[in-house]
């Protein structure tokens, strides 16, 4: 079975402890910034008149967080970059932990409200992270099953990137776009799987947009 793992993509097992604990550490503490900073942007009342604010509200920052594209986007970059898929369903589940618990704090002692619902979805994501995390790894890999993986999600991509339909497709917004190339890229291995991942990822973002 682990050789049938390996051939798909071989993890890097030369790293000593401290450093898995100090990478890991990191990606915590990102999940806790991003949090409050996201929830902090919903708060935000944009002034035009202050100049780094008005950047914000040309670049719409305030609703990058609110996208489900940037969240799979950093926990795919977070998956694929780690040494081995144990690391990074560790790293990515730590991340949202970090995020998930941050935003809710804040929230309920920032902004005066407890928004139990919403947060159970987040919650729901967290705890399923370990697996897709793992499963996601395999996607920077050279084998038939990695182009599978990185299809798929760059389908996904497509969708949560782009406005969808039987004689339509536009990009919903710059930022969406970005984040869609930046997905390519953080995915990249070679230029011929990354083409044909990205013809494969576009006809089934359209079968799954006429499905659902």
């Amino acid at each position: 079975m682990r050789n049938f793992f390996d051939s798909i993509r071989i993890p890097d097992t030369n790293i000593s402890i401290r450093n898995k604990m100090i990478n890991t550490s990191l990606i915590f503490l990102f999940g806790i910034v991003l949090g409050i900073f996201s929830k902090w942007l919903d708060n935000l009342s944009i002034d035009d008149t202050i100049w780094w604010q008005y950047i914000i509200g040309i670049l719409d920052l305030c609703n990058i967080f609110s996208m489900f594209g940037i969240w799979l986007l950093i926990a795919t970059t977070i998956s694929v970059f780690s040494k081995t898929p144990l690391r990074a369903s560790i790293n990515v589940f730590l991340f949202f932990v970090g995020m998930t618990v941050s935003y809710h704090l804040y929230t309920i002692y920032f902004s005066g409200f407890n928004p139990k619902n919403y947060m159970m979805i987040w919650y729901a994501m967290t705890l399923i992270s370990p697996i897709l995390a793992y499963i996601c790894w395999y996607a920077k890999g050279k084998n038939k099953i990695s182009f599978i993986i990185k299809s798929i999600i760059l389908s996904i991509m497509f969708i949560s990137s782009f406005n969808i339909g039987m004689w339509y497709f536009e990009s919903k917004s710059i930022i969406d776009f970005l984040i869609f190339i930046g997905s390519v890229l953080v995915l990249y291995v070679d230029f011929k799987s990354s083409i044909w991942s990205l013809l494969i990822a576009f006809m089934l973002s359209f079968i799954i947009r006429m499905i659902v």
